[in-house]
């Protein structure tokens, strides 16, 4: 296939957030200038974020999905304009792990980024939402361990994220990280695990990323390279 650049947008790191930076400077207005599809978090972890078709929802930490204001703020998030490049039907009543497989195959290359869009129909999808914080602001493995575990069951809806090589671990999260909301807009989280009954995957190459890292002084104090970064990583965003 021809590969075209594509900018993908990023406002500070995963290794950030791990170590507790829970406040940025930039605005859901801004972001949106910059993607109309992502994910990421608002100020204080107050739940998980998703875009899509332009429109930014707030997915809380009881599985419900609300609007935020355009003027709250965002400490990570992680942006694109999304033009399918590579689509495919996924094998049908698949879990998880077998549609990450069947993804990475799909990949071009795995040493791009990608953004990640799944449509279909699920027997159940189990996710997590990440609970509001309080200063003094814990570490992110402290602070998930209060997460709710909301499962869905028989919903139709999109998982909308990113899969990211290895190399930018830290920067990103590795492998696949998705969200999730429903066809009605009611109900999503950080995603888990799922069966999807049916469904469709689409993928988008980035070739550019654009990393913007904030200027606050904890963000310059943050240690950014722990000696266990990959168990974190693992903790916080599969529970493992």
């Amino acid at each position: 296939m021809t590969v075209s650049r594509h900018e993908i947008f990023q406002t500070s790191l995963m290794s950030a957030l791990l170590d507790g930076v829970y406040e940025g400077e930039m605005t859901v207005r801004d972001l949106l200038g910059h993607g109309s599809f992502g994910i990421g978090t608002f100020n204080g972890l107050d739940g998980e974020m998703l875009i899509v078709d332009g429109k930014c929802y707030q997915l809380r930490a009881d599985g419900g999905v609300t609007k935020p204001d355009l003027g709250a703020y965002t400490p990570y998030a992680v942006v694109t304009n999304f033009v399918p490049h590579i689509e495919s039907r996924l094998p049908d009543n698949i879990v998880r792990a077998e549609a990450s497989a069947f993804i990475d195959h799909m990949t071009a290359s795995e040493n791009y980024m990608y953004a990640l869009r799944i449509d279909g129909d699920f027997e159940w999808i189990r996710m997590r939402t990440v609970v509001k914080q309080q200063k003094p602001y814990r570490p992110m493995v402290e602070a998930t361990d209060e997460d709710a575990i909301v499962e869905l069951h028989n919903v139709s809806g999109s998982l909308v994220g990113f899969r990211t090589p290895l190399y930018e671990q830290g920067i990103g999260v590795p492998g696949c990280h998705t969200h999730f909301i429903t066809d009605d807009r009611t109900g999503g989280g950080h995603v888990l695990d799922f069966k999807l009954k049916s469904g469709s995957a689409a993928l988008c190459l980035g070739t550019d990323l654009r990393l913007q890292l904030p200027l606050t002084d904890a963000f310059r104090d943050a240690n950014l390279s722990p000696d266990d970064l990959a168990r974190q990583l693992a903790k916080t965003e599969q529970h493992a």
